[in-house]
């Protein structure tokens, strides 16, 4: 076989095996290096030297780093694979549930082999889709997945690139998609050697998290395209999360999501099955997922925040900092039917007008929205869920609104039980002076918008990981058990009833009430009633309604009024010609 690789800041490049003569690259066309003839079988070691110096650096485009991201690569035979999941025709995203994990903390083992044992269950829920954080490699055994410096291999405290192979492989016989969350933005504090090689970085431009990656190179454009085509050719993978694309600075004439969709829909043509790209945004702007004859880049969906804001000050009646704008019940009515709360209007915590409305012609479905996710709950300074704060009928309206939302739904992990854990910021740099800033760091921060410095856990505390897994054993007692039953119930009653997948937004009206804190959402013939007061209320509903689900025991529906319990909804087929229209 022949390597090669991009390094247009060595003067010197030699590929480097144990037990075997240095092996000098060529320098080709426009910085790239290649050997002649080698031979690398699956697990042998290698790297690259670079220049004079004697220091071994990791492939770029490793896909194992058995020893960590400061260690020798390893040779990974991705074709070695005999994969059993020819029956897999792929999955819409239209329709479906995705379901957000982090393999770390799903289960007590941590590895995404013992991830497999646990989805009978999300089949069992109606999942659709399994979104993984990410999992490429970083330094430390455990991490959120957003401090990656290696963006070809699979973590190997998660198993490797096989046992990821095999996951995918499970949740496709099992009849799950897998989308996998990847980010372009951005490489993280320890193990990033990229810079030795060549400008994969603006290291005078920053963003959030550091240096914004370099999208002027063409080989670093490459570097990101071939990087996604490889999750969806060679691991079978469904589709991709691209993480805070409002980060990606990138002056081009084709901005490199509409590269990213263009080769895609190229690799889903050629594998005759539909794969989706997600974009999650900040910029509160259509055009992500807007059609590129129309201007757009074409992705498939994006995330919208503006929900889970809308719904979290309504069922916990928090006002701080940006959920400050979203405080009138009427936020969320404008949010469930025009997708987007600012959409040109002034934000209170960005300072400015923010934002663009959606054409109304674009599928409701091509927004992601959810009550709880790994930002939304992990940084939050306890990092508490809602069921460590609502009581169970505050619970019940978010599963509710969740899931029988217009746009496309996607729960945290453990939210189907109402998970007693936290989901902390958690961190284990090697590096004790890295460790230190992002303890500091983070109690700065926390402190600065007036959180107690004494609820901040430390992220590098190996029992701020330890406290943020998965109790499965609790998802069968008491109100866990509820719960569940609850998700599993509103996702059978989503797929049964079409008005609740219609993604049009003329399908949707919605209003409020803020003196009674009722909330109606109607979808066709399908109206969805919230109480969100700690009073019982009564308001009117088409005579002879039908009652679909209910999520108290003492909601009913009697001479055109529902009896809505406090702190509960009701799902309700509405009378059509003298008839009630059948659920399905």
């Amino acid at each position: 076989m022949t390597l090669e690789v991009w390094a247009p800041r060595a003067e010197r490049v030699r590929l480097r095996r144990p037990g075997v003569d240095d092996v000098e690259l060529a320098r080709g066309y426009d910085g790239w290096w290649a050997t002649a003839s080698v031979a690398l079988n699956d697990g042998d070691a290698y790297g690259f030297v670079l220049g004079d110096a004697e220091d071994l650096r990791p492939d770029p485009r490793s896909r194992r780093q058995p020893r960590g991201v400061h260690e020798a690569s390893a040779w990974f035979a991705a074709d070695a694979h005999s994969w059993r999941d020819q029956a897999w025709t792929g999955r819409q995203l239209t329709g479906s549930v995705i379901y957000e994990m982090h393999v770390g903390t799903f289960t007590a083992a941590g590895t995404l082999d013992s991830a497999i044992a646990r989805l009978d269950d999300l089949v069992d829920l109606g999942i659709g889709f399994v979104e993984l954080l990410p999992v490429n490699a970083f330094n430390g055994t455990h991490n959120w997945g957003y401090d990656g410096v290696l963006w070809y291999a699979v973590h190997e405290g998660y198993g490797g690139p096989a046992a990821y192979q095999r996951f995918v492989e499970a949740c496709h016989v099992r009849g799950l998609g897998v989308i996998q969350d990847v980010v372009y933005n951005h490489l993280g504090p320890s193990g990033n050697y990229l810079p030795e090689y060549g400008p994969y970085l603006r290291d005078a431009e920053q963003n959030t998290w550091g240096a914004s990656v370099d999208l002027d190179e063409p080989a670093v454009r490459s570097f990101i395209v071939e990087n996604a085509l490889m999750w969806m050719r060679d691991y079978h993978v469904d589709g991709l999360r691209l993480d805070a694309v409002h980060a990606l600075r990138d002056s081009s004439d084709t901005h490199i999501l509409q590269e990213l969709a263009e080769a895609t829909e190229a690799l889903s043509a050629h594998l005759n099955r539909p794969l989706t790209l997600i974009a999650e945004s900040d910029l509160n702007d259509a055009k992500v997922i807007s059609a590129r004859e129309a201007g757009g880049y074409g992705l498939t969906a994006q995330w919208s925040d503006d929900y889970h804001h809308a719904l979290h000050v309504a069922v916990s009646g928090e006002t701080q900092g940006y959920y400050a704008d979203f405080a009138p019940l009427a936020a969320l009515t404008k949010v469930a039917t025009r997708g987007f709360f600012h959409d040109g209007t002034w934000s209170s915590f960005r300072r400015r007008e923010h934002g663009h409305p959606i054409d109304a012609r674009i599928p409701m479905s091509r927004l992601v929205t959810f009550s709880q996710d790994h930002d939304q709950i992990g940084n939050r300074a306890a990092g508490d869920r809602l069921s460590q704060t609502l009581d169970e009928g505050g619970l019940a309206i978010t599963a509710v609104l969740t899931v029988l939302s217009p746009f496309t739904p996607m729960l945290f992990m453990g939210e189907e039980w109402a998970a007693s854990t936290p989901w902390q910021f958690f961190t284990s740099h090697p590096e004790p002076e890295l460790g230190r800033a992002t303890a500091e760091g983070r109690i700065a921060e926390f402190a600065a918008m007036g959180w107690d410095p004494a609820v901040v856990p430390d992220p590098q505390d190996p029992e701020t990981f330890v406290r943020s897994t998965l109790h499965w054993d609790e998802r069968t007692e008491g109100m866990h058990a509820r719960v569940l039953t609850l998700y599993r119930d509103l996702i059978s009653l989503r797929r049964d009833v079409p008005d609740l997948t219609d993604p049009a937004f003329g399908s949707v009206q919605a209003e409020a009430d803020e003196i009674t804190r009722v909330f109606r959402l109607t979808r066709g013939l399908t109206q969805i009633l919230v109480n969100f007061s700690h009073v019982p209320v009564r308001p009117p509903v088409p005579a002879t309604s039908a009652v679909l689900l209910t999520t108290d025991a003492g909601g009913t529906v009697a001479y055109g009024f529902a009896a809505l319990p406090a702190r509960s909804a009701m799902v309700l087929a509405v009378e059509r010609r003298g008839r009630v229209e059948p659920a399905h």
